[in-house]
């Protein structure tokens, strides 16, 4: 069996017991369907005609079955529209953990090539559709066939000709139908678009408002507005008319065979071809054959759209992320924090140039090390080879003397704390922020990291201290509060090797100070790597690293680089006589 049918049918193994519960509902509901009709012609055709039975009593008696029939169809009705729902949301429950799961494993090799709203929406609308398919396409297909066939074979027994005669109609009622889904999934595929459109045009606005006004240029973008709205209000417009085709048309057709089949029973029923019973159970059963027919029409559409949906899940799920535990990995434990460079090289891609070549740097426990160089020298890449965010092309990294590749993923990156110039909060209060860095911490923990950081003060004149919420990405601080909160993070993770990426080149000068006091203290006894920008931060590192294109141009501290009068003295003059 396919690999991919394998993993669908693998969502309902979880659920069996409740998908064969919700089919035999099912199946219950189309046999009530097609009972009901009978019992409507007993009573006509038999109890009333026939004299040697009580009318009443045996009404009354078939009027008990009948009702027990509505009651469990009922009954089975709410558990597959309750149950067969939930089952369907249980899976896709399953289907985005496994999906989050699988995100959480890919490297960033992967993301630098994907766009966030993408996989948002592989995340969630893609699989809602499943879902439903999950649900809906046995249990659709189940009813429809049960109800079609049996109310095709009963009717055959009841007359054949008046059978044949709404059979020859409902294939032009069946291709009429699949003509106008098509046109309305055409139409709706364009309703999509333009509302796409229209959203896009909407946060373009928005976010560039302050231009927009500044070129008093309200009015030209008012006019842009109003024409994707107008193309949107066309694309209803079709969307509408196929709508009403397809309705009114199905209609009719129903009306059609209804009408017909009244007018050819009567002539049955005058040339005493047929009892009246039988005309009467011929209308019930029109029903019975009419809803599968736009049952299975809809499956169709749904089925096209679940299986895109899951295509798309697939497509993720079967990437295998480019960096992984080696079989043999080992945990990282006890660091010190030696970290060596050996002939490391490193590219993006086969197809692309090197960023890194021949690096070879040996970093001893506890070393303050600064990385400097030009823009694209490399050196945001070279420290996100440490915890293998990327993984070398060339040459090895070892920690205490063990090839990074050789340790899991995990430990090696527990035992490495990054500080980024772009800090990254998550939605919350203050103290979920800082516990990030150790989950489990108690609030005397956090409080201590952030005393630390230098951000225990200003967290206190906070509305709420620390279960202050800070809004979407800590809109609420300012750069230098959020860069205090991530460095108190790191303080509470307690890393023997430390990455600062930039960490102070976004702040202003009283912040900077404040954070570079943050950091400094931070780095006592751990290994650390500084990416400078401003080479005023980086003048008490005990050695300065200077990357270009070519690797590793010059190594010392700044005295002794500054005597050199190379790359570095050049850069350190530049900066400092602009």
């Amino acid at each position: 069996m396919n690999f991919r049918v394998k993993k669908f049918l693998s969502y309902y193994k979880p659920y069996k017991k409740l998908f064969f519960a919700d089919m035999f509902c099912a199946f219950l509901v189309a046999g009530i369907s097609l009972i009901l009709p009978l019992c409507v012609r007993y009573i006509t055709n038999d109890v009333l005609v026939n004299s040697t039975l009580i009318p009443l009593k045996e009404i009354m008696k078939v009027g008990i079955v009948m009702i027990a029939l509505v009651l469990l169809e009922f009954a089975c009705n709410y558990f597959v529209t309750y149950q067969g729902h939930l089952m369907g949301v249980y899976m896709e429950h399953d289907m985005r953990n496994d999906l989050f799961a699988h995100y959480q494993k890919l490297s960033f090799s992967f993301y630098d090539n994907q766009k966030t709203g993408i996989l948002m929406s592989r995340l969630t609308n893609d699989l809602f559709t499943l879902a439903e398919l999950y649900h809906h396409g046995p249990e659709d297909v189940i009813i429809s066939l049960i109800k079609f066939l049996g109310a095709f074979f009963i009717l055959l027994q009841v007359n054949w000709q008046l059978t044949l005669l709404v059979f020859i109609i409902l294939p032009f009622m069946g291709y009429f139908s699949w003509e106008c889904n098509k046109r309305m999934k055409r139409a709706y595929r364009l309703n999509k678009k333009r509302v796409g459109e229209i959203n896009a045009r909407i946060e373009d606005n928005l976010s560039g408002i302050r231009v927009v006004k500044s070129f008093t240029n309200e009015k030209s973008e008012l006019i842009k507005f109003d024409q994707e709205n107008n193309n949107y209000v066309a694309s209803k417009r079709l969307s509408y008319q196929a709508m009403a085709l397809f309705h009114s048309g199905l209609g009719a057709f129903i009306t059609g065979i209804t009408v017909i089949v009244i007018l050819f029973g009567s002539l049955l029923i005058a040339s005493n071809w047929i009892l009246i019973g039988d005309l009467i159970t011929f209308l019930l059963y029109i029903g019975n054959l009419t809803d599968p027919v736009k049952k299975l029409i809809n499956f169709t559409e749904q089925f096209q759209e679940g299986i895109t949906g899951f295509e798309r899940f697939m497509e993720i799920m079967e990437i295998e992320p480019d960096i992984q535990d080696s079989p043999n990995a080992t945990a990282l434990s006890q660091v010190n924090g030696q970290v060596r460079f050996e002939d490391v090289g490193f590219r993006y891609s086969e197809s692309s140039e090197y960023v890194l070549q021949q690096i070879n740097l040996d970093v001893q426990p506890g070393e303050y090390i600064a990385l400097v160089g030009s823009s694209g020298a490399g050196k945001t890449t070279l420290c996100s080879l440490i915890p293998r965010f990327y993984e070398v092309s060339e040459g090895r990294i070892l920690i205490d003397g063990k090839d990074i590749r050789e340790v899991t993923l995990k430990s090696l990156r527990e035992n490495i704390g990054i500080v980024q110039q772009d800090v990254y909060l998550f939605a919350g209060t203050i103290m979920e922020n800082i516990r990030y860095g150790k989950p489990e911490a108690t609030e005397e923990e956090v409080i201590a990291a952030a005393r630390q950081a230098n951000a225990h003060d200003f967290i206190m004149e906070l509305p709420e201290g620390y279960f202050t919420d800070i809004g979407q990405r800590g809109v609420k601080l300012s750069g230098g509060q959020k860069q205090r909160i991530s460095i108190a993070r790191v303080f509470l993770k307690n890393p023997p090797i430390l990455i600062f990426d930039e960490a102070t080149s976004a702040l202003d000068n009283e912040s900077e100070k404040v954070v570079q006091d943050s950091l400094e203290q931070l780095a006592i006894n751990r290994t650390t790597f500084v990416i400078a920008h401003r080479l005023s931060t980086i003048r008490n590192a005990q050695r300065i690293v200077v990357l270009t294109e070519n690797g590793i141009a010059e190594e010392g501290n700044h005295e002794e680089l500054m005597k050199k009068d190379g790359i570095y003295a050049h850069l350190y003059t530049m900066q400092f006589t602009h």
